[in-house]
């Protein structure tokens, strides 16, 4: 049945049913039109945040002199960290009221820790539980490598929400909701409350289809146009049919949108849309049916072609595809973390050139 009315947007109408919406970006602007869309949080990642900044740095221009002109002894790192954390609490402020009226369930602004971390437990927990401890609405951000599960499971224990990202595939989604599940326990057995703690698991399934798309080129690999456009809609599909099956605490949410299937082919899903301002523009324009989707099977044949031709879409699919210990040597996850570390040093270069002017360069009006 189709829930579109006339007063309300495509992504409004998307939120009306047991959707979630989020704004994929801390910007205030962009959130502040997408919460006036239905959307009821928000998250971030180093290449985000780097956009943002260049997007928005004259409001941010100042700022970043009187951090670095307020704390003398800091590096750029810990001036560019500072700046994160300063632009993730405006988001998180932005989405209070939600916080409040959907008693700490929703409403919350996803922080991601520093991307280098990826092969050390002990330092994402330290960084994402001092994250935590920032706002009582923010969300912490692991990757999915062996020793981000191993960071889930103690981030979940000391009662952090967590937000599993450079995630693609069902066996990562399945590692997870086991590791919260591990939290979880943990914290019951000690008559600890689970009940203000709200983890999801980000499949990013815009990037296993981009993923698979090089596997083609580079293999030479004939495909059917179009079916790589709906490997990463299975993956969560399947994600999301699993995690109901065993009764995970987890939800299943979207990210790295493509094309309008990524938001049309979840509806009415129990998931999480992560969705660029952008795409939200696009989708809220477009005449497309706002209805209920998510349980319609992905074409078997579509299916069927990816299993027999793609050993990476077979990694992805199957809930035993690949170990914890596989993770980390995913395409998808090497390419993924490549990405954001190359964000993060981007932007620490940004900030260096406050701290450290380039002499050559005409001097800044400051």
């Amino acid at each position: 049945m189709s829930v579109t009315t006339k007063t309300l947007s495509p992504l409004h109408a998307t939120s009306e049913t047991i959707t979630d919406v989020w704004n994929d970006s801390c910007s205030i602007q962009e959130l502040t039109y997408a919460i006036g869309n239905g959307a009821v949080g928000a998250t971030t990642n180093p290449t985000i945040v780097l956009g943002v900044l260049k997007k928005e740095l004259s409001a941010w221009h100042d700022r970043i002199f009187e951090i670095i002109a307020g704390n003398p002894t800091w590096s750029e790192a810990e001036v560019a960290w500072r700046l994160i954390e300063e632009m993730a609490l405006k988001g998180a402020k932005l989405l209070q009221p939600i916080f409040e009226r959907e008693k700490a369930r929703k409403g919350r602004l996803s922080m991601q820790t520093n991307p280098s971390l990826y092969r050390n437990t002990a330092a994402l927990v330290e960084q994402g539980y001092h994250f935590h401890t920032l706002a009582p609405n923010i969300q912490v951000k692991v990757p999915v490598t062996k020793a981000g599960v191993d960071a889930i499971e103690e981030l979940t224990y000391r009662g952090a929400s967590i937000n599993a990202t450079v995630s693609f595939t069902v066996p990562q989604s399945i590692a997870v909701a086991e590791a919260v599940e591990r939290g979880f326990n943990r914290r019951t057995a000690e008559g600890l409350d689970n009940s203000r703690i709200a983890p999801v698991c980000t499949l990013m399934i815009g990037r296993l289809d981009d993923w698979l798309k090089v596997v083609a080129t580079r293999d030479r690999i004939c495909i059917t146009p179009g079916h790589l456009d709906w490997a990463g809609i299975a993956a969560i599909k399947k994600t999301a049919e699993i995690y109901r099956e065993r009764g995970y605490r987890t939800r299943a949410l979207a990210a790295a949108f493509r094309h309008h299937m990524h938001w049309s082919e979840l509806i009415g899903g129990d998931v999480v849309l992560s969705i660029p301002y952008d795409w939200q523009v696009l989708f809220n324009s477009s005449d497309i049916e706002v209805k209920e989707r998510m349980h319609n099977p992905v074409d078997p044949d579509i299916v069927r072609e990816l299993y027999r031709k793609f050993p990476d879409f077979r990694m992805a699919y199957d809930a035993d595809g690949m170990t914890v210990e596989e993770f980390d040597t995913y395409g998808a996850t090497r390419r993924t973390l490549r990405t954001f570390i190359g964000s993060y040093a981007e932007l620490l270069a940004l900030v260096r050139d406050y701290m450290l002017p380039d002499p050559d360069k005409k001097p800044d009006k400051k």
